[in-house]
């Protein structure tokens, strides 16, 4: 009988291996790994004041630089009261439960299986990847067989029904993956590890330079146009001009969100309490929305963000889809249901690139549903220390009612066309706040690249900043930085513009692209990304049309199927626009001292125009500092490129050349206008590389 490691606290050191803890976690367990140290924490789940659902969805991964990103000191040090080992060396992630992931229950067999099973026997090769509906374990699977966590969210999906997609749908998801695999470094554990380095590096940096410490006189300045913004709407108010009025008030809700959200991250006294109870006053009273919602969704948006199955922030079905993986019939581990792809939403998505700014008109009223749901269905802590918010905030929303809707909407306003026009006025004055918010994430990647990829990289990979004048941060409220943002949640925002110089070093430093906008740009893209996935929707409209009219269902006796045999049916083919092709070769040629020569052969396929530049810029950047280790397509906005080169030999008689320069000619055939553009870039390959490139039209 195997005796399990103790948890006293005198052996809190014991090594743990890595199928002990799998044997943990499959029998329901809550462990995750913090700066080497086991973590036990079932215990802390129903005290935990920002939900469950981060803390699920980092079991079984080192969760270090999420927890120092999102904790304070005090909060770090309590952990290691849960702590029951340690582990040795880097920690290979597993799949969490909640996510899909299969576990093998810990027994004595597994000592004389342990040496021979390594980290990839473990690993997210053997556990389901992220679906709507997650497949039953085969129960003759032997030592493979995983036992899956009881109670959460996924596990309980695989009893639904499953439900077939279009193939082309899969063609797009593996083009989409393979697009960011080659643009984004490599996700070996070496390279992930010395990212992982480098931003703890950087972290300490930022201290140094007292980027953490809050400057207050900053917060004077916001209060002072707080201050205005809700002057001018109360004078207007008495004096009649009811919607120059609103105007103001929406101004004000604008500009106050923003410092609610520095307090939900302990941005501004870095004391938990002391900010919670700044966001709630802000927030509840003066806004009638909950900070509790808020952080709840928050946190569990900064640990999974712009993942389709799980962060909140982008599942917004039937209204939007920023990913075709929606039109699937995803499920949320968020909201634990299925997010149908029903007829509503067949009819939204495909005009969701039209509706998206008059939606977001009557944003704010869809946040006071969801707090409501928060405050009064259950969602909110009742123990722990946090117990309290939610009496504090149920307190916040009748203050709010009381003075907003009772003291100025019913008592201050005479008749009802201008209590609507006030009404409306004040709520959509603040719309831009949800175009800021979705800016940041609509347009970036949403591809699953495994649990191997580093906090830093997801983060850089699913976020965008916002280039704008240091004249305009007080509109922007530090969303413009929400790339570094969610690299160090609680640097306060004032110093988020300062930051900015350290993060582009880091980027530098470690191949990781750092994407920025212009605000006009930016919306562009976001509506160019809603306008794909209509467009998806479209065509599997089409595909589904076509299917109708040319397969026929057959009842009847077996013999009336020789009639219709089913190599008749007329295959759905995809379009060819989510069609590639891509090789990679190693080097094929050793020139004795010399560089080696490596050949790409790489399909250009995509209608983007944004980021030409930029994405082959990169590419060859890559390509030269880590010996061509590209993996996917260059994504080139185009359907016609004429290629030119010019080669200079190293060396007479060389087979090497000391410079390769290849100017690309863009041409621009638009399919959604007749506009044409033309663009040059110039990309010089240093020596003993030798590139193919081949156009798919």
């Amino acid at each position: 009988m195997v005796t399990a490691p103790s948890t006293s606290a005198a052996r809190k050191d014991t090594i743990l291996s890595r199928r002990y803890i799998e044997g943990l976690i499959s029998e329901g367990k809550h462990v995750i790994i913090f700066d080497g140290r086991v973590l036990r924490v079932d215990a802390w789940i129903p005290y935990h004041p920002g939900g469950d659902k981060s803390i699920r969805h980092m079991v079984g991964k080192d969760a270090t630089d999420e927890i120092n990103a999102l904790h304070s000191k005090e909060a770090r040090q309590r952990m290691l009261s849960f702590q029951i080992g340690r582990i040795e060396g880097p920690w290979v992630n597993f799949l969490p439960p909640i996510q899909g992931g299969k576990f093998r229950p810990y027994t004595e067999d597994c000592l004389s299986d342990e040496e021979s099973s390594g980290p990839e026997s473990s690993g997210q090769e053997t556990s389901q990847p992220p679906s709507p509906i997650f497949d039953a374990v085969d129960s003759t699977s032997g030592a493979r067989q995983r036992k899956p966590a009881p109670a959460t969210p996924a596990s309980t999906a695989k009893s639904e029904e499953f439900k077939p997609k279009p193939f082309f749908l899969d063609a797009r998801t593996q083009e989409e993956l393979v697009f960011d695999t080659a643009k984004y470094p490599s996700l070996d554990l070496e390279n992930q590890e010395k990212i992982k380095q480098r931003y703890r590096e950087l972290d300490q940096q930022i201290r140094a330079e007292g980027l953490y410490d809050c400057r207050y006189f900053s917060y004077f300045i916001e209060c002072c146009r707080y201050t205005l913004f809700a002057a001018l709407s109360y004078y207007f108010l008495q004096i009649g001009w009811y919607a120059t009025s609103g105007f103001f008030l929406g101004c004000f809700w604008h500009q106050l969100v923003f410092t609610a959200h520095d307090a939900g991250h302990m941005g501004i006294t870095h004391n938990f309490h002391v900010d919670t109870v700044i966001g709630i006053i802000i927030a509840d009273y003066l806004g009638g929305l909950s900070l509790g919602w808020w952080k709840r969704s928050h946190n569990v948006h900064h640990i999974v963000t712009n993942a389709p199955e799980h962060d909140p922030d982008i599942e917004h079905m039937p209204f939007f889809a920023v990913s075709h993986r929606f039109l699937t019939s995803l499920r949320s581990t968020y909201y634990d249901r299925i997010m149908e792809f029903d007829a509503a939403a067949n009819f939204l998505l495909r005009f969701q690139n039209y509706l998206y700014y008059p939606i977001l008109l009557f944003g704010r009223f869809n946040l006071y549903r969801l707090s409501w749901e928060y405050l009064f269905m259950g969602q909110a802590p009742k123990k722990g220390p946090a117990w309290w918010h939610r009496w504090f905030e149920i307190g916040g929303q009748v203050f709010f009612w009381i003075w907003f809707g009772y003291g100025v909407m019913y008592r201050s306003i005479p008749d009802w066309s201008s209590r609507l026009s006030f009404l409306f006025i004040s709520h959509m004055v603040t719309s831009p706040l949800h175009v800021q918010i979705t800016l940041s994430h609509f347009a970036m990647s949403t591809s699953d690249m495994g649990v191997n990829e580093s906090f830093p990289q997801r983060m850089l990979r699913t976020t965008m900043d916002v280039d704008c004048p240091t004249w305009l941060d007080f509109f922007h409220g530090g969303l413009q930085f929400q790339a570094i943002h969610h690299l160090y949640p609680r640097i306060p925002r004032h110093n988020l513009r300062r930051t900015q110089r350290l993060v582009l070093d880091f980027c530098r430093d470690t191949g990781i692209p750092y994407t920025i906008f212009t605000f006009y740009d930016g919306n562009k893209e976001v509506i160019g990304k809603l306008g794909d996935v209509a467009k998806q929707v479209r065509i599997l409209e089409e595909c589904r049309k076509s299917c109708a009219e040319n397969v026929q269902v057959l009842i009847g006796s077996p013999a009336s199927l020789a009639v219709h045999p089913a190599s008749q049916i007329p295959p759905v083919t995809p379009p060819s626009q989510l069609q590639f092709k891509m090789s990679f070769q190693k080097p094929e040629k050793d020139f004795g001292e010399g560089p080696k020569v490596h050949k790409i052969r790489i399909t250009l396929t995509s209608r983007k125009v944004a980021s030409l530049e930029k994405v082959c810029s990169e590419l060859i950047d890559r390509a030269r500092s880590k010996s061509l280790q590209v993996k996917g397509p260059v994504r080139l906005p185009t359907k016609t490129l004429h290629i030119s080169t010019r080669k200079t030999p190293n060396g007479e008689g060389s087979k090497t050349w000391d410079k390769y320069e290849m100017r690309i000619h863009k041409r621009l055939i638009d399919l959604l206008a007749p506009t044409e553009t033309v663009k040059q870039i110039i990309i010089n390959i240093e020596a003993g590389v030798e590139v193919e490139v081949t156009i798919a039209a």
